[in-house]
């Protein structure tokens, strides 16, 4: 069972990440990417960014928590969203761009390699990806949840083969320059 399976946790979650969201990583996409364009979203959790990005773009939610998907829906049965992991993305349709807001921060470098190489394939041609992360080069564990902390440097060796970097920054979402986004387009 994954942390994100039960309702206690995810309404911890929900509490605790209450006026996080991806407003400054959605203004870094619409300055790349057309209005009306298709994205999906990794990891939704509650689905506040996916709500922003359905905004501008045709998004399309997924989670590995089959709890957020439920809750999301009852909320917004009109939106598209879908069970998916972030490795694997086992999804047959493609996208001009794929979105995450520190949900790869979970995957240790071996699982985030796969997951970009199969981003990779799952984008158009030229598609873009947009992430997040905590920055630092640490691993740790909070009630059983994985945080892996990645720097730029280390990142780009896992998504190089596949990506080219467009932006790159560091920005404070607890403390001054704790997270940092990277914006690439497929090779």
């Amino acid at each position: 069972m994954g942390y994100y399976d039960s309702e206690e946790n995810v309404e911890t979650y929900i509490r605790l990440a209450a006026g996080c969201d991806g407003k400054l990583l959605i203004a870094v996409l619409r300055h790349y990417l057309p209005s009306g364009s298709a994205v999906l979203e990794l990891g939704m959790g509650p689905g506040d960014d996916l709500l922003m990005l359905n905004e501008h773009y045709q998004a399309v939610g997924s989670d590995a928590s089959a709890v957020f998907l439920d809750r999301f829906r009852k909320l917004h049965p009109e939106l598209s969203v879908m069970r998916l992991d972030a490795v694997s993305i086992d999804s047959d349709r493609r996208y001009d761009a794929i979105y995450s807001n520190k949900v790869l921060s979970h995957l240790r470098p071996a699982q985030l390699r796969a997951s970009f190489k199969r981003q990779a394939q799952v984008l158009k041609p030229n598609g873009l990806a947009l992430h997040s992360f905590w920055y630092g080069d640490a691993e740790t564990e909070h009630q059983g949840l994985r945080f892996v902390y990645y720097r730029e440097d280390a990142l780009k060796r896992l998504f190089e083969p596949d990506f080219e970097v467009l932006e790159s920054r560091r920005y404070a979402e607890m403390e001054t320059d704790d997270s940092f986004y990277v914006l690439m387009r497929g090779r």
